[in-house]
């Protein structure tokens, strides 16, 4: 399918430019591959993201381009290893991506036009580790924001990170409870930042949580603890969580915004419409949307029915711990099924990227 595919239906403008325009929900795309990110634009897109997964796909899918590169990386860089010149990769692409987006960055004074770039999942038991690549990353361009996780160690690098000026974009983030920690560590930070006559004026920060991801997990919890519910209902937990902390952010006044990832539906769109947030669905699902010509209607103040987040709070336990305010301790997050899941996977995207740049500096005989 091309690219220009969604925009070939009709003559309207698609969903994803419509709801742009006539909401103040911001629509991010979940790649920083240029191509796609290019196109988002077009469809109102004004920031994007990556993490280990995403930044290896984009890789993958300009493989020879990258092959290229990474060979010229090893000759410039002759001592650095597989995971060095890995990283110096995703730094590129970032870079290149972060280019895209640096007019819109200006013209909304960088609340908008950011380009997310993680910190390496292997640092998040080192907070001292994690500031100092994040202050670092901040630096690769004036439109970075820097990923990180909302664990214990990740929540004690955000405030220290924020109050040496780097804004943020709390991953590894699935309940309301992580997402309220991160957005008063990042208040603490900005707060230190105004003790010292230091602006706070000029940061963009996000605190995602990752919808599909949690109704992953419950999903699988409900069949190890042998969980029946009515069907469709877990497709709206992720849901629930996002509203629910969007309104407590507007109603404590966090200067933080919710952002929704992870799609596993298009709810994790079209229910979030309205509300001052953002949302950052994959590229795919940014076509579909359009293709389908989802329903651009604000929809942030439609609360989820009543008999759905009953049947999930009272039969479903791990939903009660994202759903609550105080589900968990923040001592807690690291061992939520979803955040040691989503973890592991960003571990392995990176022994991944690894194991390719091997294979491009030391192909096998």
């Amino acid at each position: 399918m091309s690219l220009n595919a969604s925009l070939d239906h009709s003559g309207d403008k698609p969903s994803l430019l419509r709801a742009a325009e006539q909401t103040s929900t911001s629509l991010w795309n979940d790649s920083a591959d240029p191509r796609e990110l290019a196109t988002s634009i077009s469809f109102g897109a004004v920031g994007a993201t990556c993490n280990p997964v995403i930044a290896l796909s984009a890789i993958k899918a300009d493989l020879p381009h990258w092959t290229e590169r990474i060979h010229a990386l090893a000759a410039q860089f002759p001592t650095a290893g597989e995971s060095e010149l890995g990283w110096k990769v995703v730094e590129e692409l970032s870079i290149t991506a972060a280019k895209l987006l640096e007019p819109i960055f200006h013209e909304t004074n960088g609340i908008n036009g950011r380009l997310s770039i993680q910190t390496d999942p292997r640092l998040h038991r080192d907070v001292a580790a994690l500031v100092e690549q994040a202050v670092y990353f901040s630096t690769l361009a004036p439109n970075v924001i820097v990923k990180i996780p909302a664990t214990k160690t990740g929540i004690e690098a955000i405030e220290e990170a924020t109050y040496r000026g780097v804004s943020i974009n709390a991953t590894v983030s699935f309940t309301v409870a992580q997402a309220v920690a991160v957005a008063e560590a990042i208040e603490r930070g900005l707060d230190r930042r105004s003790a010292e006559g230091l602006r706070t004026d000029n940061f963009g920060s996000v605190c995602t949580i990752m919808g599909g991801r949690l109704d992953d997990w419950l999903k699988a919890s409900a069949v190890r603890d042998r969980i029946l519910i009515e069907p469709g209902h877990f497709e709206w937990a992720g849901v629930a969580a996002l509203k629910k902390a969007h309104h407590l952010f507007v109603e404590r006044g966090y200067r933080t915004r919710i952002l929704s990832a992870a799609f596993r539906n298009h709810l994790q769109w079209s229910e979030l419409l309205g509300g001052d947030l953002v949302v950052s669905p994959p590229f795919d699902w940014q076509l579909r949307i359009n293709e389908n010509d989802i329903s651009s209607e604000p929809r942030i103040d439609v609360p989820v029915d009543p008999r759905i987040i009953e049947e999930l709070y009272n039969k479903v336990p791990e939903f009660r711990k994202a759903y609550d305010v105080d589900g968990m301790s923040i001592e807690d997050f690291e061992n939520f099924g979803a955040t040691r899941r989503t973890l592991r996977q960003f571990l392995e995207a990176d022994a991944d990227l690894d194991a390719l740049v091997r294979d491009v500096i030391l192909p096998a005989i």
